[in-house]
């Protein structure tokens, strides 16, 4: 059986749209946005992501790549960006760790930056591709802090979500 998405625990509330031109929902992801290193070859690009139906009091928004069937008891964070200003509603594709969109996290690759797909051979892993609208203009968190960290202060200033589930397997 998969492993639940990371948001099914959590409360509900209200649903964001969130669109990509590089990433279908129930899709199979490009080579471009997988990782380079740990024996994958791709490229290792942010997809374009757009958002819209954000509610009234949103004053930042995050952004999440997460992997639930990473085998390592904890899923995978392959991009975590955050105070993201409530003006912005799209991200390009290829965001790059020194854009100034907002604090980028580190990731469970170690970077402070996108980290493309990267499953060990088997079945084909999730990858959330999760926008949070939040009722904050900063969670005021550093850019070292760890997922679980930059999570909890995400998920306590939700105000809506939305996403898309794309799939990669070797």
């Amino acid at each position: 059986m998969p492993a639940p998405l990371p948001f099914d625990f959590l409360p509900e509330v209200p649903p964001l749209t969130v669109t990509s031109t590089d990433v279908t929902d129930g899709g199979t992801l490009a080579s471009a946005h997988v990782f380079d290193g740990w024996g994958h070859s791709g490229g290792n690009v942010s997809p374009r992501l757009a958002w819209s139906g954000a509610p009234e009091g949103t004053l930042s928004f995050a952004v999440t790549v997460y992997d639930p069937d990473a085998p390592t008891g904890s899923g995978f964070w392959h991009w975590l960006l955050w105070d993201v200003p409530a003006h912005v509603t799209e991200l390009p594709s290829g965001v790059r760790a020194d854009d100034p969109v907002g604090i980028q996290g580190r990731n469970d690759y170690g970077d402070n930056a996108f980290g493309g797909a990267g499953p060990p051979p088997g079945p084909a892993h999730r990858y959330v591709f999760a926008v949070h609208a939040l009722d904050v203009p900063s969670l005021g968190v550093p850019a070292d802090a760890p997922a679980a960290q930059v999570g909890f202060n995400i998920t306590a200033h939700t105000l809506a979500r939305g996403y898309i589930v794309a799939t990669y397997g070797v």
